[in-house]
């Protein structure tokens, strides 16, 4: 899934329980987190047709980040921001799980390639989640997963006046919970 995708399927979850500003974000956040691995593309692509080519992002894509230890760091990082502990903890792992279960899913390449899941990492590569029936990341499904997401955090914005838009900034996203408000009644 692109990463629009999980954004809009993370905040759901975090606005499924009232939280804190603080800690939807977090909640949000963890869905994000394991395509922190996805930075090395920026220095590959910089290096590309260098004699000292990287490939940090052909290497480790899905590999540093999509792992059941990178799922406990996430958890744990939640745990100790949180004003609310175990609840934004519990919702950090699932909006966490819930990406990989979504790149399984619905990312494979334009190629035909499909990104294994090394779930065990780093205790064990010996299981490796994948999916014949993944779809592509431009597919069809995925719009008609994000159509969806979007409208519902649309109206949760119009509504109880938080949107996605609030991670970055608390003024922004009160101008945008304004405009929709205006636009909308």
């Amino acid at each position: 899934m692109n990463p629009i995708e999980h954004l809009l399927i993370s905040w759901a979850v975090a606005e499924a329980t009232p939280l804190e500003r603080r800690d939807r974000a977090i909640v949000t956040l963890a869905g994000l987190a394991p395509d922190l691995d996805a930075f090395g593309l920026l220095p590959e692509l910089a290096t590309r047709g260098t004699s000292h080519e990287l490939y940090w992002w052909t290497d480790y894509h899905h590999i540093l980040g999509h792992n059941i230890a990178f799922a406990a760091i996430c958890t744990a990082v939640a745990a100790l921001l949180a004003r609310a502990r175990a609840r934004t903890a519990m919702l950090a792992c699932v909006t966490f799980h819930l990406h990989l279960l979504g790149d399984l899913i619905g990312a494979r390449g334009p190629d035909g390639f499909q990104w294994p899941i090394p779930y065990l990492l780093p205790f064990s590569n010996a299981w490796q989640w994948s999916w014949d029936g993944q779809w592509a990341l431009n597919a069809w499904q995925n719009f008609a997963i994000t159509i969806p997401l979007l409208a519902l955090a649309l109206w949760l914005a119009w509504r109880r006046g938080e949107s996605p838009v609030e991670i970055f900034s608390a003024r922004a996203n009160e101008a945008f919970v304004r405009t929709l408000r205006a636009r909308f009644g």
